[in-house]
């Protein structure tokens, strides 16, 4: 009984194995063909007249909104957000929401083509607009010789800042979040160290490239708006919440220079590009960078842009847990 007891364990033992197998290779299976024709379908678009395209992409996602799960937890963190709204208010608010998320996709096809500002003739009319004070600010940035550190936030289109510093030969690095299909991820990974520069995936080791870049006096971009497990507690629309505070921990290493920087979408497929002041971050008794005070600083700021464009912001993320 024993012996037969333990051979029907060995081939069920053996047939969970070759099962994990058969799933992992159908995973790597489906993954491919998704990353295959995600790819063919990015190289497609770039055919597309991008001002069709992006017009298309944005009604598209408004029109299917509500069949995503999403778009309940945008309603209601959008709803906590500003409770003195109507719900016509915050309809508009999220179907505003969806049509940025629909012309992201469409700008993430064409990212190479949308950066036509021209310094030697700011004058001129182009897709990207920029105010002097940015434009100044940019420049000592260019032109100082020391590391900085750059948030932004899920905000109108979000990848335009890292084409922006490769375009004027900023030394930079970007921090991203690395697609979970191989394909896809080969694609973005070419597509963006041709166009923005240096790009650290997030990965366990991404905090020792990142002190790399700023200790040779790069400029270090990164998004600080979603929730972090293991962040530090901020107030985000008057609730509590919690952030990354990698940025603040980096100041406090580096004793850099920190700023914000958005991409404002404008009618007629435009944007404005800026850059905000230097951040003071907040110091403790002893004068050291508080890393809890400085994250809330930071969310203050990103606060403010929500606030002013809420429609541009991806509320489809659960920010309060």
């Amino acid at each position: 009984m024993n012996g037969v007891g333990g051979n029907a364990c060995e081939t069920n033992d053996v047939m969970s194995t070759l099962k994990r197998k058969l799933r992992r290779g159908a995973k790597r299976a489906g993954d491919a063909a998704a990353g295959a024709i995600a790819v063919g379908l990015l190289r497609s678009l770039r055919i597309v007249p991008f001002d069709a395209l992006a017009n298309a992409s944005g009604w598209f996602m408004r029109t299917i909104s509500p069949l995503f799960r999403e778009n309940a937890i945008a309603r209601a963190q959008l709803t906590a957000a500003f409770p003195e709204k109507t719900p016509a208010e915050i309809q508009t608010i999220l179907s505003g929401v969806w049509d940025n998320i629909g012309r992201m996709g469409a700008e993430f096809a064409h990212l190479d083509r949308l950066w036509d500002w021209d310094p030697a003739h700011p004058e001129r009319r182009c897709r990207i607009e920029l105010d002097q004070p940015t434009i100044d600010r940019f420049v000592t940035l260019l032109n100082d010789g020391k590391p900085a550190l750059i948030f932004a936030a899920h905000l109108g289109n979000w990848e335009l800042p890292a084409i922006c510093a490769a375009t004027y030969n900023l030394d930079s690095a970007v921090l991203y979040r690395r697609p979970n299909i191989k394909a896809l991820n080969a694609w973005i990974t070419t597509t963006r160290a041709t166009h923005m520069g240096e790009i650290v995936a997030t990965s366990l080791d991404a905090p020792v490239k990142i002190a790399a870049a700023l200790t040779r006096g790069a400029h270090v971009g990164m998004l600080v708006d979603q929730y972090y497990v293991r962040g530090v507690e901020v107030t985000f629309f008057g609730r509590k919440t919690n952030a990354n505070p990698l940025l603040a921990r980096l100041a406090q290493h580096f004793n850099c220079p920190i700023h914000g920087t958005r991409i404002v979408r404008l009618p007629g497929n435009r944007f404005r590009a800026e850059l905000s002041d230097e951040i003071a971050p907040v110091r403790d008794a002893n004068g050291g960078i508080d890393i809890a005070g400085t994250m809330q600083a930071i969310m203050n700021v990103i606060e403010g842009w929500v606030r002013e464009h809420p429609e541009q912001w991806l509320w489809l993320h659960r920010r309060w847990r």
